[in-house]
């Protein structure tokens, strides 16, 4: 769990600084249509929606209705019914987005970069599924076929997120990485879904160098120590995609529509961005300390 007081304030701040800046940019409304306001607050929407996966509750409606409402009627003096908050929950969107761009880690020169399924059902009930009708594809990956959308994210060597995209379950990976790396530089590390001699040749030019694993049938290529040591150190970014996954709960097949995915999705990577022990590449603790020390 967080400390409640702390992480209140840090999205209250947020919001604060958000809402003037949003609504200066806002299409101008009708002044006779009704502006209802809610007793509860943007802030406490967003930290309710967050907590939801810092806690082993896989069902919302059970967390707020047997979690929320019955333990923190003093922290959140002013609760709607879950009727209302799931009109409030789409408002929140938006703001979530923004605030997940706040939490975003630094650039050192070291990135490692994959992809992942989110099913949105199971595979058998694929042909009659209708949320996502028209935006989820079939995928495949190392586990076999999926239904569902494609998870795509950037991660330094601290396990700090440095970028995430979504996209059909039937989109390459390759496809996705030139709009994923804007910004970067250094060494990105990445599996042998991301090997493209045009690719690494254009990453080169932007100066980011594009280090893979080789398939079985092509020619091994030199690499120095310090490079083939970080590109054993790719499984970390194996290690974020199951804290995201199991820990923090991004994936389930209970969706009602894609804007409660997406409002999940989203509360999943800030939960996951706020917590401080995450999976991470202890450099000082590998040869790459004693390499450099001996170069100099």
């Amino acid at each position: 769990m967080f400390d409640l007081a702390q992480l209140f304030c840090t999205i209250d701040d947020f919001w604060k600084n958000f809402e003037s800046l949003w609504k200066s940019h806002l299409i101008s409304q009708n002044k006779s249509l009704p502006k209802r306001v809610s007793s509860l607050s943007m802030s406490e929407v967003m930290l309710i929606l967050i907590l939801f996966h810092s806690v082993r509750y896989r069902d919302f409606k059970t967390f707020y209705q047997n979690y929320i409402c019955v333990f923190f009627k003093k922290e959140f003096p002013h609760l709607v019914s879950y009727t209302q908050f799931l009109e409030l929950k789409k408002r929140a969107l938006f703001p979530l987005y923004c605030f997940l761009f706040t939490l975003y880690g630094k650039c050192s020169g070291i990135s490692f970069v994959d992809s992942t399924s989110l099913m949105v059902c199971h595979l058998k009930r694929a042909h009659s599924h209708k949320v996502f009708k028209g935006i989820a594809k079939y995928g495949k990956e190392a586990k076999g076929w999926f239904y569902g959308l494609k998870l795509h994210i950037i991660v330094n060597e601290n396990g700090e997120l440095l970028g995430f995209t979504l996209t059909p379950g039937n989109t390459s990976d390759l496809s996705v990485l030139p709009s994923l790396v804007k910004g970067l530089f250094g060494k990105l590390f990445g599996d042998k879904g991301y090997i493209s001699r045009e690719m690494f040749e254009k990453l080169l030019a932007q100066g980011l160098q594009l280090i893979t694993k080789l398939k079985a049938n092509m020619k091994n290529k030199l690499l120095n120590v310090v490079d083939k040591i970080l590109l054993r150190k790719r499984g970390m970014v194996d290690s974020v995609i199951g804290r995201l996954k199991h820990g923090c709960h991004i994936e389930h097949s209970r969706h009602r529509s894609p804007w409660n995915f997406l409002v999940n999705l989203l509360a999943g990577l800030i939960s996951y961005s706020l917590c401080p022990d995450k999976p991470s590449v202890r450099l000082e603790k590998s040869p790459i300390k004693l390499i450099n020390m001996h170069s100099v």
